[in-house]
Formats: structure tokens, sequence, C-alpha cells
């Protein structure tokens, strides 16, 4: 017997299929009558609660007891976007589909292993909320405005624009201003959470700053076909940035996580970071209004960075869209057939309903795109939030020379300002390919080619 062979009789993947593994592997090394395996093993799976004091078989039936009380008879409906996505990314997701609260859950094409959720995994929860399938950057956000600048100006005044990134924001962990900037979110009520009410000073300090990882601002060309919301078509300079809600947020993915750990101790080690926390508890309404705030929190953050960017270089707005990832939104959906309201956590993916408006970016040295949705059901009306990790940061410092990146990069008319090695365009899915994966998902409307690229300088440890 193998671990296929556990599953076809009912056993749960992950710690109880190794649990039973080791018994059988055990029960072989014991000289034991093989003949009889297959008949024991069925019989510690139809009532472990009989063998758990069983000194061969009893951690094979303990797990399978704790997997009884929280892992589903048969996974939610799931469907997965594009090919050759990590076999791990895909596992995470079918593992998260055997919760007892999920109902339904999609892949999105850019999708790579996160912490519990993959990024790229939305899950779709009844009365709970899991902290890790929102993620510990909170809210992280995508801002586009199309300023009233001649494309040719990128080159003939770079160093303004240049000055104008390095000025008005702020890159690095624990990243703040000394000269504290001012939004009306400020006046918010940070007592819904202890956790919000200790940061408020820290999350006013790092007011408008943009933190490190894969978050950035950037200047390129924005390329219209078809006139958005008053734009003209045609080509048109354009500001565009990638970042959340900075440490305030990861110290409350941290607690609440904690916090609905310690509530399911009954959970498989696979699924320990699924745990969640109910809506109709303290705790969930209290991790709800700290996320929404977060939420909150986050748009600000790009507001000001925007806003005082466009004052910096005394230009006129013509386009604004902006959009959130890595949240969780009450919504109503088709699920098997019947209405719902459900919890939709959509960890590195962008909402996608009829007629909303997201961006998808790609890299620094690839296009990002302004799209439309097209609210398709199967995939919860989400799609990829961008063009998605093939390799780790470890793996990309080992890989990348500056010398090689650069003349990328001056090949395709970019200038960087500043970036890790761990965020090179090499590092990435081919955005063409994500688009073309997920064109039932969402529509292009504009293109975006980046320029001057800013991001958190070489070394920074990552926030994203």
């Amino acid at each position: 017997m193998n671990t296929k062979d556990l599953i076809r009789l009912g056993v749960p993947p992950g710690e109880a299929s190794r649990r039973g593994t080791d018994f059988i592997a055990r029960y072989i090394l014991k000289g034991l009558d093989k003949s009889k395996l297959a008949e024991v093993v069925e019989a510690v799976i139809r009532n472990p609660s009989e063998y758990v004091d069983d000194e061969l078989c009893g951690e094979f039936a303990k797990s399978l007891i704790r997997c009884e009380r929280t892992i589903r008879e048969a996974p939610a409906a799931w469907k997965q976007w594009g090919e050759g996505l990590e076999p791990e990314a895909v596992n995470q997701m079918g593992r998260a589909c055997q919760l007892p609260v999920a109902v339904a859950g999609a892949l999105m094409p850019d999708a790579h292993v996160g912490y519990g959720l993959p990024i790229g995994g939305v899950l779709a929860t009844e009365g709970a909320v899991i902290p890790y399938a929102v993620g510990v950057d909170i809210a992280c956000r995508m801002k586009l405005t199309v300023l009233d600048l001649p494309v040719r100006e990128l080159d003939r005044h770079r160093e303004s624009l240049i000055k104008a990134i390095e000025t008005e924001t702020r890159f690095g962990v624990g990243a703040t201003f000394k000269q504290r900037r001012e939004h009306e979110v400020l006046g918010a009520d940070w007592a819904v959470s202890p956790v919000t009410r200790q940061n408020r000073d820290r999350a006013w300090a790092q007011l408008g700053t943009s933190g490190s990882g894969n978050h950035f601002v950037e200047f390129g060309v924005f390329t219209n076909e078809q006139g958005i919301d008053g734009l003209p078509p045609g080509e048109h300079v354009a500001l565009l940035s990638h970042s959340g809600s900075r440490g305030t947020a990861a110290a409350v993915c941290d607690h609440y996580s904690k916090l609905a750990m310690s509530q399911h101790p009954e959970l498989p080690k696979e699924h320990k970071h699924l745990a969640w926390l109910a809506m109709d508890s303290d705790e969930g309404r209290e991790y709800w209004a700290a996320m929404e705030l977060m939420g909150r929190y986050a748009a600000a953050n790009h507001c000001l960075i925007h806003q005082h960017i466009a004052r910096h270089l005394r230009l006129n707005v013509l386009l604004d869209v902006e959009n959130h990832h890595n949240f969780a939104w009450k919504e109503r959906h088709v699920i098997d057939g019947n209405e719902r309201d459900v919890v939709v956590h959509r960890k590195g993916a962008t909402p996608a309903g009829r007629d909303v408006l997201g961006i998808i970016p790609g890299s620094m040295a690839t296009p990002g795109f302004l799209v439309r949705g097209k609210g398709n059901e199967a995939s919860l009306k989400s799609a990829s939030h961008g063009a998605g990790r093939v390799m780790s940061r470890t793996k990309a410092i080992e890989t990348f020379e500056w010398e090689k990146v650069n003349r990328v990069l001056k090949d395709r008319g970019v200038k960087l300002i500043s970036a890790g090695l761990d965020e090179v365009p090499g590092v990435y899915k081919d955005i063409h390919q994500v688009m073309a994966a997920q064109a039932d998902l969402v529509e292009i409307l504009g293109r975006f080619d980046p320029k001057l690229v800013k991001m958190a300088p070489h070394g920074e440890r990552p926030e994203d």
C-alpha cells in the first residue's frame, strides 16, 4: 500500500496520509502478516478512536480524528487558470478547499506558493474569515494616474521626475517621513483593535511611504486605443504605484493569525496557516474592522504618493484608477447553483466583477495592463494581480548579475533608479501568457510600459 491507496480509502492528504504510510512501513518492518495489512488499515480508518492507544498505529489514528473535525469529506469545488503552475501552489489551493468553512475557490495564472493560501489564490468561505488568506500586507494596492505631461518630456525632464519620486515617498523596511504626512484616515477609529490602537503612531510615521519587496513607484507610457472615462485615445505619461499598509498591517496579521491558530489546534500541520475566525465572534469582528481600516490606510498611502508627486511637478491628473488585493470582501455569489452570502479572500488576486476596473502589472521591464472585469462567476469574479514569480528571492540572487540585467533594461528603454536583484524581470512569468490565460476574466483597456522605476535598494528585507 502507498499514499495513493490511502487517499483512495478516504485518508486526507497531508499529515494523516504521512502518518498512514509511516504506520505501514513500521508494520512491514516488524514482520507482521502483509496479507492482513489492508484489512488493518481499513479498520483504523473506520474507527480511529479504537486505536489511539495502539503503539503501532496510534499516531495514525489520532491524525485521522483531527482531520475528522476539520477536513471536508469532499473538497469545495475550485478551478485553475493557467498551465505549469508550481505543484505546491496547486496543492495549497486544494488543501484550502478542504476546510469545513470553504465553499468555493479559484487559482489565478500568476499563482505561486504562499503561507496557507497560495499567492493568486481566491477562497470563498461561509461565516468565517482567514487572516492568512488575506495575507501580511493587508490591502496591498495598485494605483494608476495619467498626467497632463507630453510623452516626450519623459526623456527631457528625467532628472526632475526622478527627484519627484525620491522626494515624495520613501522606500525600505521601516521607512518613515520626518515631516509627517496628513490624511483624513488619521481621524478614523484606530481603537477598533488593540493592534491598530497601539500602532497608530507608527502608521502615521509611515503614511505615504512605499516599503520594500515588490513595491514600486514608476513613471511610464500609458497607451489606450479607445477613450476611457474622458481620457482620449493615444499615448500618455502615467504614474503607477504598488504597495500596501506597511508595518501596522503586518502586526494585525501576526496577532490575528496566531489567535486563529490557537482556536484551531486540531488543524493538521498543512492547514494551520488556514485557521479561521468566526465572523459572528468578537475576534472575527475585531479582525474585520482592523482589516477594513488597513484598506483605508493603504488607499491613503497611494493617495498621498500620487498627490504629492503630481503637485511637486505641477501636473493635473487626467485619469485615476486603483484596486486592492490581499483583502476579504462580503459578497454574494452563485455557488453550486444557488446564490450565497460568502466571504471572498483574494490573496494576490484582483477583483474582476463586471465592468470593474483594475490594474495588473508585469515587471520593471514588461508592460502592465488596465483591465475591465468580465464578472466570471467561476473565478469568483477575480483575476491575477500580476505576472507572478517563477523563482525564489534566494534563487534570483544566485542566478542574475546586474551587468546582464542592465543590458536588458537599456534595450527596453527603462531607467532603474534602485531595486533589488531579486526583483529583476527574469524572476517573473511572461505577463503576456498570464493575460492570455485569463482572457475570459478581464478585457484589456490600456497598456502601461515602465520607463523610470524606483524600488527599495538591494539588500532590503521584502515586505510584500
